[in-house]
């Protein structure tokens, strides 16, 4: 396993920007690659390029941080096929592990230790047609949903989606504004408007630091 080797796009410690474990020092490790091309998309940078690592030697690099949280993101990672195996190695090491994935991509075979940050793609991402949406089923209370939301029209979606499949009975559920595009008060307005039972977020990453890559 420890021979494995995936495409690297990056490895860098920083906070965690969303999820329910922002503010969290957390080490990032971004795989190349994804088969979505969402319009607010950024990580482009990450689509092509990225260096081939064994999973060794993602270990030794990540335990030069001596981290407890540890991100596997995109990209889409699970578009690389030795992904599982990196999610389940970190998880032996000992590291609190999360995946960031878009939904698109079977999350069935990924170690239940890792929180899966399963990606809802709204009409507005332009890729809502790429939703697996079989996934549903697999999730626990231990992953969370996220909703990307660009406008009203996707807000609408997304709270008809979530009373239909009753999501947050499944587990946490998170609604994030498109940074820049939408204003955090506005989707925090519709959400106290609709009582809807979902924790607001935005991406502290680029609140601290701007559109830093790498960061």
């Amino acid at each position: 396993m420890f021979d494995a080797t995936l495409r690297i796009t990056e490895i860098f410690y920083s906070v965690q920007g969303e999820t329910s474990r922002a503010g969290l020092p957390t080490v990032f490790i971004r795989l190349t690659g994804c088969p979505l091309r969402c319009g607010y998309c950024d990580t482009a940078y990450a689509f092509h390029g990225g260096n081939s690592m064994s999973i060794a030697a993602v270990l030794e690099q990540v335990a030069q941080y001596a981290p407890r949280y540890v991100t596997v993101t995109g990209g889409e990672p699970l578009a690389q096929k030795n992904a599982p195996l990196l999610l389940a190695a970190l998880c032996d090491a000992g590291y609190d592990v999360s995946l960031e994935t878009s939904g698109a991509l079977d999350i069935s075979g990924i170690d239940p230790r890792v929180s899966r940050i399963m990606d809802i793609k709204t009409p507005g991402s332009g890729e809502a047609a790429k939703n697996d949406w079989n996934n549903l089923k697999y999730l626990t209370p231990h992953d969370e949903i996220k909703f990307v939301i660009v406008d009203a029209a996707d807000y609408d979606w997304a709270r008809s989606l979530l009373q239909e499949h009753q999501l947050t009975q499944r587990c946490p559920v998170l609604f994030s504004p498109v940074h820049g595009q939408l204003q955090s008060g506005q989707l925090a307005d519709w959400v106290l408007r609709d009582r809807l039972p979902v924790r607001m977020q935005v991406q502290l990453h680029k609140i601290f630091w701007g559109e830093v890559a790498g960061r």
